[in-house]
């Protein structure tokens, strides 16, 4: 497969939501072509970006991080009242694409469940596959980062859970824009803070910032969404003699910092080489042996 072509599953999203039992793959994997039109223009996804969706590196055919994306596509169906996934049938999907991305080092897929057309029971399901961009210039120079007030305070998740902080859906319109916005001020990413001062994550990823021997990130009851390129960083820690450590942090923090990176899924670790007009200074060093980890794992 090369970078141009792409690569589509239609799941028959239904498929085990209501008894739970396991289904065939044959009969609810239908390879597409994702060139031509598959959407009805009346799906959700489309009309009201209601739905979820998960984005799985898979280097050299191996999804990574795998069982904690598929946790995380189960939770989110959860706090939009969407129907449970049936996740056996997803890891049939991912693992069907993957296995055509083994001649590449660097790949993802993208898992995406909707409430399918408005007004009907049936939800839509895909997965989509094709081959990563290249992140060698954010990986080793660093990315400028701005400082974005998303208007909602830390304990937003606690006193407005209908407003699906720390869900992954569909709806990223106000991720589109903040990056937007970052580009007019001649930046390449942004950290959003709550309107209470609290530092949150990036538009696609997860703030982790190093203060001395200690790697920091926010918990995720501020609102955030759980990082699974985080929670695997911080697994190997210790191999770089470093511990770690989830709690509040404010701008001071991250400006104040012995390095940091925005972490995610398909970019992995980008360091942060400056947040809004203060330079940070870019532990090359640290930053390639965690993307030398995460290029290496196995599942």
């Amino acid at each position: 497969m090369t970078v141009a072509q792409h690569l589509l599953i239609v799941v028959d999203a239904s498929a085990g939501t209501a008894s739970g039992q396991p289904v065939g793959v044959a009969a609810r994997l239908i390879e597409a072509d994702a060139q031509r039109p598959q959407l009805l223009v009346l799906d959700v996804a489309a009309t009201r970006g209601d739905g979820i969706f998960e984005t799985i590196s898979v280097g050299r055919g191996l999804p990574q991080a795998f069982e904690a994306h598929l946790d995380r596509f189960g939770r989110s169906a959860r706090m939009l009242d969407l129907p449970s996934p049936n996740l056996d049938l997803w890891r049939d999907a991912v693992l069907t694409l993957a296995q055509r991305l083994t001649d590449h080092d660097e790949a993802w897929v993208k898992t995406v469940l909707t409430r399918g057309v408005e007004g009907q029971p049936q939800p839509t399901g895909w997965a989509y596959a094709t081959v990563s961009p290249d992140f060698r210039r954010e990986r080793t120079e660093g990315i400028s980062v701005v400082l974005l007030d998303r208007g909602l305070r830390s304990d937003v998740s606690a006193t407005s859970p209908w407003l699906l902080a720390g869900a992954k859906t569909l709806s990223y319109a106000v991720n589109r824009a903040a990056l937007r916005e970052a580009q007019r001020r001649a930046a390449d990413d942004v950290i959003f803070v709550s309107s209470d001062g609290m530092l949150l994550e990036g538009p696609t990823s997860t703030l982790v910032v190093r203060r001395g021997d200690t790697l920091v990130t926010p918990p995720h009851a501020v609102g955030i969404l759980p990082g699974t390129t985080q929670a695997d960083l911080f697994s190997a820690a210790d191999q770089w003699g470093l511990r770690t450590a989830v709690q509040p942090l404010v701008a001071d923090d991250v400006r104040d910092a012995d390095a940091a990176w925005l972490v995610s899924s398909v970019r992995h670790a980008a360091p942060i080489r400056s947040v809004d007009d203060t330079a940070l200074a870019v532990d090359g060093d640290l930053t390639s042996a965690m993307n030398a980890f995460l290029q290496a794992r196995r599942s």
